[in-house]
């Protein structure tokens, strides 16, 4: 490996997008929540990456906003959103979500990394299609990835006897930017 970039959130950023479903599926919120402390490496051989990791730390949770519901989503009920995933997540267990790729494969518009994700311990195979995008003197990274929370032993938080869940699918996406070298 002759280089290895590291990308934290001063470089771009992690999201997390829920949905809702069930009966009362109009009353919740789809929330957008951003992960603050994560970092990514990028090992290159030549012009090409070879390996690729990312670590989150699970606590870093912050919930940005919530669309929809019947009414807007106040400071309180971040709050208690934020405590209500830390516990599903198993944050005291569990502080980390992993993704490592075993292989990278260049597509027509980026990488395709195929790798382990790994959260509250349980490892699952997990593809991501990585956009690259040339700005002249910098590259802009992009991704977005479908993760299935009962894969991982998540439990999708509900409440009113489950008439109102959030959704097990959610939508990570990461978008980055790095200087190239002068």
């Amino acid at each position: 490996m002759t280089e290895l970039w590291t990308l934290t959130p001063s470089d771009g950023e992690l999201l997390i997008r829920t949905g809702v479903t069930g009966r009362a599926a109009r009353m919740g919120h789809r929330l957008t929540i951003a992960m603050t402390r994560w970092e990514a490496t990028v090992g290159w051989a030549g012009a090409e990456p070879v390996t690729a990791e990312l670590a989150v730390e699970v606590d870093s949770f912050e919930v940005l906003r919530g669309e929809g519901g019947v009414k807007g989503l106040t400071g309180p009920e971040k709050a208690l959103v934020r405590s209500n995933a830390l516990k599903s997540l198993d944050a005291g267990r569990f502080a980390g979500i992993r993704f490592s790729a075993r292989t990278i494969e260049k597509t027509g518009d980026g990488y395709r990394l195929t790798g382990q994700l790994e959260i509250r311990g349980k490892s699952q195979d997990h593809v991501i299609d990585l956009r690259t995008e040339d700005l002249g003197d910098a590259w802009r990274m992009s991704a977005e990835s479908t993760v299935r929370q009962t894969d991982f032993g998540v439990k999708p938080y509900s409440l009113l006897m489950g008439s109102l869940k959030v959704a097990d699918d959610v939508v990570v996406s990461f978008t980055a930017t790095h200087a190239k070298e002068v």
